[in-house]
């Protein structure tokens, strides 16, 4: 799908179709997708869980305000940030960079001593704020791949995370939740997904400094 012609398409998602479900194949496309996308130093502190049992899904509608969408999804993606990171994490970043790269480990040492520096000096909420920013532009960049591939996804704030840590035991493996999206494929009936997309012109939303 055109690229201009798929970010019309999308729109956020308010009925699913419940029987239909994505195959594994998109789902690979789009873990690749997530994987894929920018982060700030190139850390990448944001895990992707992607849920699809129906009764998981049906059981969390009560801690997403009772948005069904979630019940309806095909998937639902639940986006996490890592809590700690710490100069063992960093230095895995950058052994990787050398593993993938050969990058001589002396060109990548004043950066390195940087970033880690740069860590030390955060709290754990600053941390924790950081890595909600990359959150949200992996979602930015879910959004868009799911429209290219006639994906429908709705991107959801309203759930309540302390309650997902608490379902999905996310404090154990060091990570909070940040933002939900269910994906899957619009119910038929669902009026909105007709309507035509409301956005300024682009004169209005766009500066062009010259």
């Amino acid at each position: 799908m055109d690229i201009i012609k798929a970010l019309e398409w999308r729109y956020a998602t308010k009925k699913f179709d419940s029987e239909a479900i994505i195959s594994e194949e998109t789902i690979a496309l789009l873990k690749q997708a997530f994987n894929l996308t920018a982060s700030s130093y190139g850390l990448q502190p944001v895990k992707l869980l992607i849920v699809s049992n129906k009764s998981t899904l049906n059981a969390l509608v009560p801690l997403s305000m009772n948005q069904k969408q979630v019940g309806q999804a095909s998937h639902l993606c639940v986006f996490c940030v890592e809590t700690k990171i710490d100069e063992a994490y960093i230095r895995a970043f950058f052994d990787r960079i050398i593993s993938i790269n050969n990058t001589p480990d002396e060109a990548l040492n004043p950066f390195r001593t940087s970033v880690i520096n740069s860590f030390k000096e955060k709290s754990d909420d600053d941390v924790f704020k950081w890595g909600a920013k990359q959150a949200y532009l992996a979602m930015g960049n879910m959004l868009t791949v799911c429209a290219t591939q006639g994906v429908d996804a709705c991107p959801m704030e309203g759930f309540d995370p302390v309650e997902y840590d608490r379902f999905f035991k996310l404090n154990e493996q060091g990570l909070r939740s940040v933002l939900v999206m269910p994906i899957g494929y619009r119910a038929k009936d669902d009026m909105f997904g007709a309507m035509k997309k409301v956005r300024k012109p682009l004169n209005e939303s766009i500066i062009e400094f010259k």
